[in-house]
């Protein structure tokens, strides 16, 4: 049974989309139109354990909204992959992608279990089941999946693998961030920091601010956080917070990104550089300044720019009032809360929202499945400086919005996704 409305991340759309249709004039059908999902596709995936016992697994796949192009979404292996959840963040994707502007629709999927209790071989059989139950509803023009949380390259090459045994033929555009032997693009694994820093980068031109004195705290050491603390470290940020799972380290002093990583590839978390057999070491800890401590402290501490890059709904109503950043870039998908986004309005802090700030893992997809389609690969330095422009213009547009409409950069991310949907929608005569 779907949560109530009030309580499930669904509901955070329809309130943002109602916002925006509202101050866009769209009709009553128009916003109906952009309410609901195409298609909700339910299956269930049957798995095999190593040892011989049996499960069933649902697995869902959300097929939101095709009116600019076919729909586009990562799959994500998570025990809070619910139906809810999907939905949200496969009208999310659609949003991303107008605003972008690349020819792509939303989409999302999810298979419900906890891929940390499961072995690489059982992983394998989940993916290949998911492409099994999924496979007539996708393809090169039709639904083109990509990894999300807990998914990666890997995974996406064996549902590449399943799908073309099952077609039998070679149709690599049906998958993006698959490895780049089997037609993955360059720079995929890069995209998202990468775009969400093109982003940062002109804000901080535009607010004419000094980046050699800007402190930068990332919540999340995965792919995405990590290699946006790389560039901005390379730029001249300095990185005063990193954070994983299992906790936050908080160095005033500034830390090195590629330590730190090096340390979590060994130990398991970042908190390993300094306690690497979970003994620490005070009296390195003491003269480099470094203090660790809970996750959760990361969002609080004192910096200039924060970076959620992990889960859904980390920054709240009840947190929102300690955070002390200026700037907040969500690499994560839905990190904000809608009472949080009202609080941080008052107290003047300025959001990235996700639906810009972590597009440029969604354009690269698009590069991708670009070169699938013409079967002419690029350099990884083409792909950055293809994708360069569009984040920056994309930015450009959102934050002249916002500052013509007195609004928020996510309400003008909204308004702006809206009325290029709406404006497809009144294109193809179906209104």
């Amino acid at each position: 049974m779907d949560t109530p409305l009030s309580h499930n991340p669904f509901a955070f759309y329809i309130e943002r989309l109602r916002h925006a249709g509202g101050a866009l004039g769209l009709s009553e059908i128009e916003c109906g139109a952009l309410e609901k999902p195409d298609t909700i596709i339910e299956r269930d995936i049957p798995l095999t354990r190593d040892d011989g016992t049996r499960e069933t697994l649902r697995a869902y796949r959300v097929q939101f909204n095709n009116l600019r192009g076919p729909y586009k979404g990562g799959i994500r292996f998570h025990p809070a992959a619910d139906l809810d959840e999907v939905k949200a963040l496969a009208a999310a994707m659609a949003i991303k992608c107008a605003v972008i502007g690349i020819p792509f629709g939303g989409g999302k999927g999810g298979v419900q279990f906890n891929p940390k209790e499961y072995s690489a071989a059982e992983i394998e059989r989940v993916a290949r089941g998911f492409v099994r139950a999924m496979g007539d509803t996708l393809g090169v023009d039709r639904d083109i999946p990509a990894p999300d949380l807990y998914t990666t390259s890997a995974i996406m090459g064996y549902m590449l693998d399943e799908y073309e045994k099952m077609n039998k033929h070679s149709e690599p555009g049906m998958i993006t961030g698959k490895p780049i032997v089997l037609g993955g693009s360059l720079g995929r694994d890069r995209a998202t920091a990468q775009g969400g820093v093109y982003v940062l980068e002109h804000m901080i031109d535009t607010l004419e601010l000094d980046r050699s004195h800007l402190r930068v705290a990332v919540q999340g050491f995965g792919n995405a956080g990590f290699h946006a603390a790389r560039i901005l470290h390379a730029l001249g940020y300095t990185i005063v917070g990193l954070s994983d799972s299992k906790g936050s380290l908080i160095g005033v002093q500034g830390l090195d990104p590629l330590r730190v990583q090096k340390a979590k590839q060994e130990y398991g978390t970042v908190a390993g550089l300094y306690c690497p057999d979970g003994v620490c070491d005070e009296v390195q800890m003491e003269k480099d300044g470094v203090s660790i401590g809970a996750n959760e402290d990361l969002l609080a501490m004192d910096c200039d720019i924060l970076i959620p890059a992990a889960f859904d709904n980390q920054i709240t109503g009840e947190n929102a009032p300690r955070i002390n950043a200026k700037i907040i870039l969500e690499l994560a998908n839905g990190p904000t809360t809608p009472e949080a986004d009202a609080i941080l309005k008052r107290r003047d802090i300025k959001v990235i929202p996700d639906v810009l700030g972590n597009a440029g893992g969604v354009a690269v997809s698009y590069f991708e499945w670009v070169q699938n389609k013409q079967g002419y690969y690029w350099t990884e330095e083409e792909v950055l400086s293809r994708l360069k422009p569009i984040m920056v213009a994309a930015f450009q547009s959102v934050w002249d919005t916002g500052m013509e409409k007195h609004v928020t950069m996510r309400d003008a991310a909204f308004l702006l996704g809206v009325e290029r949907l709406a404006t497809a929608l009144r294109a193809r005569g179906t209104a």
